[in-house]
């Protein structure tokens, strides 16, 4: 699966994009952000805030209840604000 990060998920990963093999357990994107937290302090770190972390599937916004099956690509960004 591709995993990709944007804005400060990226700054603080060091990861704009990866492809991952997930652990059968990881069936959501919540289930992949906790997941993701075990990989290493900037993980937890970019993903400390689960509630704020939006996620797009296949380029779709879905909520963290969203299943994976089937998903190509996953995407992590933080809120946008305008200006």
């Amino acid at each position: 699966m591709r995993l990709l990060y944007f804005a400060w998920v990226k700054e603080k990963t060091g990861v704009a994009a990866e492809e991952v093999e997930l652990p059968p357990s990881v069936t959501t994107v919540g289930e992949l952000m906790d997941w993701l937290k075990t990989r290493g302090p900037e993980f937890a770190d970019a993903f400390a805030r689960t509630d704020v972390v939006r996620a797009a599937i296949d380029q779709t916004h879905v909520r963290h209840d969203a299943r994976l099956a089937g998903a190509y690509e996953i995407a992590f960004f933080p809120p946008v604000t305008g200006g």
